[in-house]
């Protein structure tokens, strides 16, 4: 009965990842105000700092499903 592809430890990751992708657009968001130009669109959280964490999401996400757990030992 235990033939699932993934194990505990990869939905633990997925979960991880999934969170850190959710931060990082979070991050990105902002007002929207079209009335007049807001220069907060150039900051570091939404240029540098939300984008690299999103990625770090994406690339976890990557390592998560091709994550393989060690072989447990049959007695």
């Amino acid at each position: 009965m235990g033939n699932f592809a993934f194990k505990k430890i990869n939905f633990i990751l997925m979960a991880i990842a999934f969170t850190l992708i959710v931060i990082g657009f979070f991050l990105m968001h902002g007002s929207a105000t079209i009335l007049e130009f807001n220069p907060d669109i150039f900051s570091f959280r939404r240029i540098t700092l939300a984008p690299i964490i999103s990625m770090s999401g994406f690339t976890l996400m990557i390592v998560a499903i091709l994550w393989k757990p060690k072989k447990e030992d049959k007695v």
